[in-house]
């Protein structure tokens, strides 16, 4: 699971990135797409985060890990 994580971080920043750089080189070459561009770039900035964090969460969830009764336990056993 630490890896897949890995993973999805690098390529979460490869994409937001590569955004950034096509709006740069959009920019200094004037083309008439750039604000478009720019706002792609930061809606995937925000979105892309999100969307990583809500899969990990519903693979959590739903492996049975996130139910909360592990804690519960760790808790009556500490007592």
């Amino acid at each position: 699971m630490k890896s897949a994580k890995r993973i999805l971080a690098l390529t979460a920043v490869i994409i937001i990135l590569g955004l950034y750089l096509v709006t740069f080189f959009l920019g200094i070459f004037g083309s008439p797409n750039t604000r478009n561009w720019l706002m792609a770039a930061v809606v995937m900035t925000v979105v892309v985060p999100v969307l990583i964090y809500a899969m990990f969460l519903a693979a959590r969830i739903l492996s049975g890990r996130g139910s909360g009764d592990d804690e519960k336990k760790d808790n009556k056993e500490s007592r």
